[in-house]
């Protein structure tokens, strides 16, 4: 099993939705995990909607911070996009998505967010 970090700023959004499609796609392969420099301490309740939709209950994921994780070494560090820096986690690979933070967008764009982060987990998945 295959250690994966998904990192954000609020881990509210993005690394929650990514944490969320790895334990779909990714279950027997990999063990997921999120955090957030500066974690909000909620699921954003669009995230929640938007991955029930999907038909996967987000809301009995936590928002928690770096320091919470632990302290293990992970094949995969994935920041998505906000510039956010891991550099006490030990990873083998440390790569950044580059995905916009959906949290202001209106529906459809945050259904694309989530859409995106979807197809990354998923062309993750493969290449492991």
């Amino acid at each position: 099993m295959k250690n994966i970090l998904f990192v954000c700023v609020e881990n509210s959004n993005r690394s929650q939705m990514a944490q969320a499609f790895a334990k779909i796609y990714g279950y027997g392969k990999l063990q997921a995990y999120s955090a957030g420099s500066k974690p909000s301490g909620k699921i954003n309740p669009r995230a929640i909607q938007s991955m029930r939709e999907l038909g996967y209950d987000l809301s009995t994921h936590e928002s928690k911070s770096l320091d919470e994780l632990p302290e293990i070494g992970y094949e995969y560090a994935i920041t998505m996009g906000c510039g956010d820096a891991c550099p006490f986690v030990k990873a083998v690979h440390r790569v950044d998505w580059n995905i916009p933070d959906p949290r202001d967008m209106d529906e459809d764009d945050f259904r694309g967010v989530r859409n995106l982060i979807e197809a990354k987990v998923k062309a993750l998945i493969e290449a492991i």
